[in-house]
């Protein structure tokens, strides 16, 4: 299956099958990690047809996710004397993937890079959409850049070695899509079980769609394309209290989705049950629901650091029943804190 994004100066495929010859007449630089690179480098190896292939390997997780890999990224690119025409690929999940998508944007002005996803959470939205970017002390992805694949090959392979905790906090970003945009794929994810193969393929399949159809109308974030860090605005915020070093991202956003969901039901936006479904789809694959806030003013005051945030005011995405969100800056302090001290 091949999904086409169609932008207003560029456009890729997402090819979404087992991995077929990859032909790049160029020098070519493989950004990994030794997880992925001692289960799946000679996979992908086989498949890339290259003038020249060299491979780096970086620490996976946010904590590493700094301007100091990037810069051992760039310098092996300088090494390997890659020119404007080289090509990076990004062989991992959703940190390589932007890690190396901003090297490629800043690299002598701005290589290709193509994406080679190897998580769930990456398959299903990391890597599409042209996201880059690393953290710093003050938050997550707060210094990137918009810089598009120039290809993303999405084989659900890689799937069959990933964690189950990896897995799960894939799903949270499927769980994520659904609610804020298709009620119907919602109630398709209540009935199937994502475990299963077949079933997981389709649920790719239609995240990718959603998230092309999203970025197509919205490159650069100005409007419809916020919606998608339903759940972020609160996981963020838990990832940087917790130094990235105790929840996937994807697991922060299961939480994040709870607390937006709680911040719905006060502004009665959701009912109970519709709360209470969207927690039970988390739950069933133990993704986390819960966080204990130590210092709720704290909390809230970590809102501002965010890249959605305007100003003195906060963007939050809502979800509107299941199927359908909202983006508001008109949300009064009172009522965020209320819902924040529910999880204290």
């Amino acid at each position: 299956m091949v999904v086409n994004i169609t932008l207003p100066n560029t456009s890729y495929d997402i090819t979404i099958e087992q991995l077929s010859n990859i032909k790049i007449d160029t020098k070519v630089v493989v950004v990994t990690n030794p997880t992925v690179a001692k289960l799946h480098l000679e996979y992908l190896l086989k498949h890339i047809d290259a003038k020249s292939i060299s491979v780096i390997e970086v620490p996976d997780g946010e904590q590493y996710k700094t301007l100091q890999t990037i810069e051992d990224i760039l310098e092996h690119c300088f090494i390997k004397k890659l020119n404007r025409s080289s090509v990076l690929i990004a062989f991992g999940g959703g940190v390589i993937g932007d890690m190396t998508g901003f090297a490629a944007s800043i690299y002598q002005r701005g290589i290709d890079f193509i994406q080679v996803p190897t998580t769930l959470l990456s398959q299903v939205d990391a890597s599409v959409g042209g996201k880059t970017g690393i953290n710093n002390k003050f938050g997550k992805n707060l210094v990137g850049a918009f810089h598009q694949p120039r290809h993303v090959y999405i084989d659900p392979y890689f799937l069959a070695t990933l964690p189950k905790r990896e897995f799960a906090a894939g799903v949270a970003e499927i769980i994520k899509m659904a609610v804020c945009f298709d009620k119907e794929f919602f109630e398709w994810i209540e009935q199937n079980d994502l475990n299963d193969t077949k079933n997981i393929q389709i649920a790719i399949a239609k995240s990718v769609q959603t998230k092309a159809w999203v970025v197509s109308q919205d490159e650069k974030e100005k409007g419809l394309r916020a919606a998608l860090n339903y759940g972020h605005t609160f996981g963020h915020v838990i990832e940087n209290e917790t130094n990235y070093d105790t929840y996937l991202h994807g697991e922060a956003v299961g939480i994040g989705i709870c607390m937006a969901n709680a911040l719905s039901l006060k502004l009665a936006l959701m009912d109970e049950n519709q709360v209470q479904r969207v927690q039970s789809q988390l739950e069933k694959y133990q993704i986390p629901t819960h966080y204990s806030i130590k210092d709720v003013e704290d909390f809230y005051e970590h809102f501002f650091l965010d890249k959605k945030s305007l100003d003195s005011k906060i963007k939050f995405i809502l979800a509107v029943g299941i199927g359908d969100c909202k983006i508001t800056d008109e949300v009064l302090k009172e009522d965020v804190i209320e819902v924040l001290k529910g999880f204290c």
